[in-house]
């Protein structure tokens, strides 16, 4: 079963790169799946441990070259963006979360890594070496299905960078010209800047949001302007939830209060918005500012609230595609080639999450991936680190078998070094 299981999720795997990649040439296409596929096999970025995982009958040195100068491919990042967004549109709703979240990428021992810059490693608190993602999961309010929507590497060194803002608000266009006016947008504290509520809030935008609030924000509250947290602070919260949060492998309770006012922001009068005010999370209320009508209802206001805790469990898949493929590891050097690895990681975590979980065709697939999962406490709540071990496993003891070697091409040139 466990051979049948393997041959299956090769199928897959070839099938679901195949279309990702469309539009690029054949070398280009042969690349894709193979990166896709030696990520997956070996849960590594590593260009080696690739090359190892396609078991080619000529030097690993030479399969190691191809993968990097096809890894430099431009049109790579350009091609399989644009598909896993037609792609994962198909799963956006009127009401799935569309969480966008700023993170790192840490090199903190890197020299030459080009465009190398200096971020805030946000596991340490300190500011490092590295890079930064800008990333765009959907979920549904509540749920557990994710679907990697768009993953983007940059850094403020590069001859191209304009602002933080600047890429915020591309993969903002970039989602939305995919998904309509489906979805709303969820953000945490980096999302509090006029930048980005002069993008979201006219209303001929057409898109909706829900943003936490620093608190230093003026607001108006009919023709009085304070800030939200003084806002909050005197919010009615006429409903309460209690919750369990998992916290360091341990459940904390906590009682939550909440509650809304109508607000406005002075820069946009005469937009209607609403700030959601939720005490018992910590010693200030935590404030949510959003575009999406609250009205005295427990139902409506613990949308709102429930929303934002599902963006809390996003913050698990971020850690789940750095760590289940090592991407702070990457050890390739030049910038095109990182920015590629990036959004082959992105298509990998699209596959386990959306194309392997999803389909009612590979529901016996799945099962046997999850028995392929060697874990000494069974399977944990969050199940995609599972997946990817037991995909890792699967194909460990039923390799695909060795690609054919490519045509020669007598303009193509070895790399002199592998970057």
């Amino acid at each position: 079963m466990i051979a049948q299981s393997a041959t299956r999720i090769r199928e897959q795997i070839d099938q679901f790169s195949g279309n990702l990649s469309r539009g690029l040439c054949k070398v280009a296409r042969r690349f894709v799946g193979e990166a896709i596929y030696g990520i997956q096999a070996r849960q590594s970025v590593h260009l080696t441990q690739i090359g190892r995982s396609l078991g080619e009958s000529v030097p690993l040195a030479k399969t190691e070259n191809r993968l990097s100068r096809n890894l430099a491919r431009p049109e790579v990042r350009e091609v399989l963006r644009g598909a896993l967004l037609r792609e994962g549109a198909r799963r956006v709703e009127s009401e799935t979360l569309l969480v966008l979240d700023l993170s790192d990428l840490v090199k903190p021992h890197a020299k030459k890594m080009e465009n190398l810059a200096r971020v805030r490693d946000s596991s340490e608190k300190e500011i490092a070496n590295g890079y930064w993602l800008c990333q765009v999961i959907g979920v549904e309010n509540g749920g557990r299905e994710i679907t990697p929507l768009y993953g983007e590497l940059y850094s403020q060194e590069a001859e191209d960078f304009v602002s933080e803002n600047s890429e915020v608000l591309r993969a903002i266009r970039a989602v939305s010209g995919s998904c309509g006016r489906r979805g709303v947008w969820v953000i945490d504290r980096g999302g509090d800047r006029r930048e980005l509520f002069d993008e979201l809030v006219p209303q001929e935008a057409g898109r909706r949001f829900l943003i936490r609030q620093k608190g230093d924000r003026h607001l108006l509250l009919g023709s009085r302007k304070g800030s939200a947290l003084a806002a909050a602070q005197d919010c009615p919260r006429p409903y309460a939830t209690t919750i369990v949060r998992e916290e360091r492998d341990q459940e904390k309770t906590y009682r939550l209060e909440y509650g809304f006012r109508e607000v406005r922001l002075p820069e946009h009068p005469g937009v209607r918005l609403w700030l959601v005010a939720v005490t018992g999370l910590g010693s200030e209320p935590m404030m949510l500012l959003t575009n999406v009508p609250m009205r005295t209802n427990r139902k409506v206001v613990w949308w709102a609230v429930s929303a934002y805790l599902t963006r809390w469990r996003i913050e698990e898949t971020i850690r789940f595609g750095k760590q289940s493929c090592q991407v702070e590891d990457v050890r390739v050097l030049a910038y095109e080639r990182l920015r590629n690895m990036v959004v082959l990681v992105t298509a990998a975590m699209f596959f386990a999450a959306v194309v392997l979980g999803t389909k009612a065709k590979l529901e016996i697939l799945a099962s046997h991936v999850y028995k392929a999962a060697r874990r000494l406490f069974g399977i944990p709540d969050f199940r995609y680190y599972a997946l990817a071990d037991g995909i890792k496993e699967i194909l460990l003891r039923f390799p695909r078998p060795p690609s054919p070697p490519p045509p020669k091409n007598s303009l193509a040139q070895l790399a002199l070094f592998v970057t």
